[in-house]
């Protein structure tokens, strides 16, 4: 059985988030054993300056290597697009490879630190669209749960 943690940063605030965050994690059990942890976001001023943000990532980025084991997969703008599919087969792979624990990030609004992406595995982009920072966590979990389904053969993914 697969080890999947979801590192992120910030916590959700719609409890509609929370709800389809937590209906995700429910469906997964029959796959995964799921881990969810948020991390502190740093506050910063209204208008930061550049250093002023790169010094809130890598504050964060010391919290989230605490929790980050095995496959770490970044998500990241300049990440790699897959198909659901595709996604489904590269998780595959991985148990293949030997490692049953994978550490998807997501970070901050303003993204994540060189570090964190440095030590990643795989990066991962979810769209070359923009979304809501709060969106990410709920579309990642409905993507996993997919890739799992298709795995299985069932019917979800179609």
């Amino acid at each position: 059985m697969y080890n999947i943690n979801i590192i992120c940063v910030g916590k959700l605030k719609e409890d509609y988030l929370r709800g389809a965050c937590a209906e995700y994690s429910k469906r997964m059990q029959a796959f995964a054993n799921l881990k969810v942890v948020e991390i502190d976001e740093c506050r910063l001023s209204d208008k930061p300056s550049q250093k002023e943000i790169n010094n809130a990532l890598e504050t964060e980025a010391k919290s989230i290597l605490k929790y980050a084991g095995g496959f770490i997969v970044t998500m990241c703008i300049e990440g790699k697009q897959l198909t659901s599919p595709e996604l489904s087969e590269r998780l595959n792979d991985i148990a293949v490879a030997g490692t049953s624990e994978i550490s998807f990030i997501i970070g901050s609004s303003f993204g994540l630190s060189d570090t964190i992406k440095s030590k990643s595995d795989m990066k991962l982009s979810m769209s070359k669209m923009t979304f809501p920072h709060q969106l990410a966590r709920v579309m990642l979990l409905e993507q996993v749960y997919r890739a799992f389904m298709i795995s299985s053969g069932k019917s979800y993914h179609k």
